[in-house]
């Protein structure tokens, strides 16, 4: 752990870095440090290979480290969590969420996204920028995800969202979105009850005039 935690500092430290390169160069010239190398050199630790994820998505080998993330996923109890600090987590988590979300696989994207956004509501690290966040997930939660899933399924990711802190009108928001898809599947008792409580955090939520005239000609089952 030690030796990693050197290698990484070096390798973003510009000054260590330069020293590093000039004394490698006097002692073997043909010799260069390749940090990737060093991540790939193990394998089978999950500290190097979490670390590996995180550098992939830096530079530009974004289908490299899905592709290993995913592998990663299958191993027992494995939790990236685990093996990166808190703000390489945030931003590693984020970076696979929005390349999960490039391949259509909008289930993983939404997974990481609530696990940033829930450690940016314990501490915040990404502060003006969590916006971008907040955003992300909102398009993928009620435009892409209504798309390729089923109604109950975007429905119960709603629900996962209305336990986060979102505030009042985003919120009102994702309960508009809710309503929407109980309509969708005829359901316009529960559709009415989440439009209302949307209505209730935002007063001026867009768009409710054409939901309730939908919801005024569907029979309640």
């Amino acid at each position: 752990m030690q030796r990693l935690i050197r290698a990484y500092e070096t390798l973003v430290d510009p000054i260590r870095r330069e020293e590093y390169d000039r004394r490698m160069m006097i002692l073997r010239p043909e010799v260069r440090f390749d940090y990737r190398d060093f991540l790939r050199s193990r394998p089978d630790d999950n500290e190097f290979q979490s670390r590996l994820v995180f550098y992939d998505l830096l530079h530009q080998n974004e289908d490299e480290a899905l592709d290993l993330y995913d592998r990663l996923c299958e191993r027992d109890g494995f939790d990236l969590r685990a093996h990166l600090d808190r703000e390489d987590f945030m931003d590693c988590a984020f970076l696979l969420a929005e390349e999960y979300e490039r391949r259509g696989e909008y289930d993983h994207a939404f997974r990481l996204l609530t696990a940033v956004i829930e450690y940016e509501f314990d501490q915040p690290y990404f502060r003006h920028f969590f916006t971008e966040v907040v955003e992300k997930l909102r398009a993928l939660v009620c435009f892409k995800m209504p798309e390729s899933m089923p109604p109950r399924e975007v429905i119960h990711c709603i629900d996962e969202v209305l336990l986060l802190d979102l505030g009042r009108k985003e919120l009102a928001f994702f309960l508009k979105k809710g309503a929407e898809l109980y309509a969708d599947i005829g359901d316009a008792v529960t559709a009415n009850a989440y439009l209302q409580r949307g209505l209730e955090l935002d007063g001026k939520l867009p768009g409710t005039k054409k939901l309730l005239d939908r919801l005024a000609s569907l029979h309640p089952v």
